[in-house]
């Protein structure tokens, strides 16, 4: 059995059904998770990886553990894997834990937990998820504008679903103990160039207005801490080499190209009309 931690967000729910269809037993856990928000053969398990003793009821049971970076207590909630007898973690991490281990240092830990636990673990990097651009999607819908600080500047933003598609691999298959695998898209994209994708999904004009970095961290602080949002900033801004570069991950791991933007832009086209 798989248990899958944040299991209603943007990977978590593609996770639950790639391994469903890979013919996987799967567990899914989210803080207020119901019944009827995983299909019928899925267990749903309320559970707060900020209290890592509430994950027993899920564990049990379980062979492997995909794990976001949540919570306060990594150790905590590592142990209780290694109590349940879970043989294998995934863990969904940042790349910012690598290229700004300062900034990042929440996602930071939780790998230095995964590797001092004493379980096989995989880490998942990933870059910025395409489907930060659903933060467009109320002004987009009533104004057909998409604001954002740092027009010009691209990043290889990558598919949650390739990252869901990956996180399954990683966790049926063997040979990726003690790895690290950056996720990027398959070429690097500007966040005025992402509204056009979006535009042409929808079939319709969108104005992209470029944010002023201040106007941006205004509106960042409203929703994460202000360490987070800078951090963010800065790797919107002045990303580094390593932050623009393109990795083949993605496609050496799922034997395909990583999805470009515009793929996600159409398959989510209905969140922006």
């Amino acid at each position: 059995m798989i248990v899958v931690t944040g299991a209603t967000g943007n990977v978590g729910r593609t996770l639950v059904a790639e391994l469903i269809e890979a013919g996987e037993t799967v567990t899914a856990v989210a803080r207020h998770i119901r019944t009827e928000d995983v299909p019928t053969q899925v267990r749903a398990v309320p559970a707060d990886l900020g209290r890592p003793l509430s994950l027993a009821p899920a564990l049990e049971g379980a062979k492997a553990l995909f794990l976001l970076v949540a919570g306060e207590d990594p150790a905590g909630i590592l142990s209780q894997a290694a109590a349940a007898g879970v043989a294998k973690v995934v863990l969904l991490s940042s790349q910012g834990a690598g290229t700004r281990p300062e900034a990042y240092a929440h996602a930071a830990r939780f790998e230095a937990a995964a590797a001092e636990s004493g379980l096989p673990f995989t880490v998942l990097r990933s870059g910025g998820l395409s489907s930060n651009a659903l933060a467009w999607a109320e002004p987009i819908r009533r104004y057909r504008i998409a604001a954002a600080p740092f027009a010009e500047v691209a990043l290889p933003f990558v598919d949650p679903d390739d990252v869901a598609a990956v996180a399954a691999a990683v966790l049926r298959g063997d040979g990726h103990d003690g790895a690290t695998y950056t996720l990027t898209g398959p070429e690097p994209t500007t966040p005025r160039g992402r509204a056009a994708a979006i535009a042409t999904a929808l079939g319709e004009p969108v104005t992209f207005v470029e944010q002023s970095r201040e106007e941006a961290h205004a509106q960042m602080v409203r929703f994460m801490p202000p360490a987070v949002a800078e951090g963010t900033l800065a790797v919107l801004g002045t990303p580094t080499p390593e932050e623009q570069t393109v990795s083949t991950d993605v496609e050496r791991l799922l034997g395909r190209p990583a999805a470009p933007f515009s793929t996600w832009a159409a398959r989510n086209a209905a969140a922006f009309r």
